[in-house]
């Protein structure tokens, strides 16, 4: 375990305590999550070092790094999974006026790079872990870079995604003036995370599965990721919501505090989280996009 004394994004030593939260997928273990006295970030801290982080990853139910991941819950999310890769497609082909040079980080198996290469994009891809790496590697026909520092001095990319990747990355104030320095002038950094402030964080406290300790390192809020890019010199200039997220998360929060899935109160759960969102701008998860300011 190791402990981080600063906040990434202020730099405030001074933190609160704010949950304690159970890994229910791997380790049954305890973690705890701070917030900066300062900026209000939040963070799961202490948490696993490098060395030991991967072994909590080793789950048959952690759909991103799995494709044959079984139950009810884990086939919903690839059935929505199918539309949502599409509309992200047209997101960023509207972004781009177009097919461009595309670098997926976090990429997992390869599914949005697949739909992306399908859609005519020259695709690029960054997954840390061997075994979805290699899933992706055969999927793609392409070489999929295990780091971000594997793709110094590459040609710039027109649009970065990180779909739910950027609450896994240790080291925030070295990854996002990477992203910064692989995006082309005018190009676009999408980033896709959950939103600690959203109405079924606050309904599921420690319960809600979107704080995913410890994978989760991270736990931003609008405001404090708008700080932590605006620090690196990028500018947020629109936030879009991810909708289904807010019902796949209730789901697993449910079953979480119940020990079971209750499927009325998932519904009834993301159909308030969303329509609050409507008024508040705080839906369950969020894709900011980013520009070099």
């Amino acid at each position: 375990m190791e402990t981080v004394n600063s906040c990434p994004v202020c730099g405030s030593t001074k933190f609160t305590p704010y949950l304690v939260c159970k890994d229910y997928l791997v380790s049954n273990q305890n973690f705890n999550i701070e917030q900066c006295e300062t900026c209000g970030f939040r963070l799961t801290n202490p948490r696993p070092d490098e060395k030991t982080i991967g072994s909590y990853y080793k789950s048959e139910q952690y759909v991103s790094h799995n494709d044959e991941s079984s139950g009810v819950i884990n086939t919903a999310y690839r059935l929505v999974r199918n539309y949502t890769l599409r509309s992200k497609l047209n997101l960023i082909n509207k972004l781009n006026g177009g097919p461009g040079r595309i670098l997926d980080v976090g990429c997992g198996t390869g599914a949005f790079l697949d739909t992306s290469k399908q859609g005519g994009w020259q695709v690029m891809g960054m997954e840390p872990d061997p075994d979805a790496r290699a899933v992706a590697q055969k999927k793609l026909e392409a070489d999929i870079q295990p780091n971000l520092r594997a793709l110094d001095g590459a040609t710039p990319f027109d649009i970065i995604t990180l779909w739910h990747v950027l609450e896994h990355i240790p080291d925030l104030n070295e990854t996002v003036p990477q992203l910064n320095k692989l995006l082309s002038p005018k190009g676009t950094l999408l980033i896709a995370v959950p939103n600690s402030d959203s109405y079924d964080a606050h309904y599921f406290k420690e319960y809600w599965a979107a704080y995913d300790v410890p994978r989760h390192l991270q736990h931003f809020t609008p405001s404090t990721i708008k700080l932590l890019f605006k620090k690196h010199g990028l500018t947020c200039i629109e936030q879009k919501p991810m909708v289904f997220d807010a019902f796949y998360i209730a789901m697993l929060s449910t079953r979480y505090m119940t020990g079971k899935t209750d499927y009325l109160k998932s519904m009834r759960v993301g159909l308030t989280s969303n329509q609050q969102a409507k008024q508040t701008g705080n839906s369950s998860s969020l894709i900011y996009l980013f520009k070099k300011a």
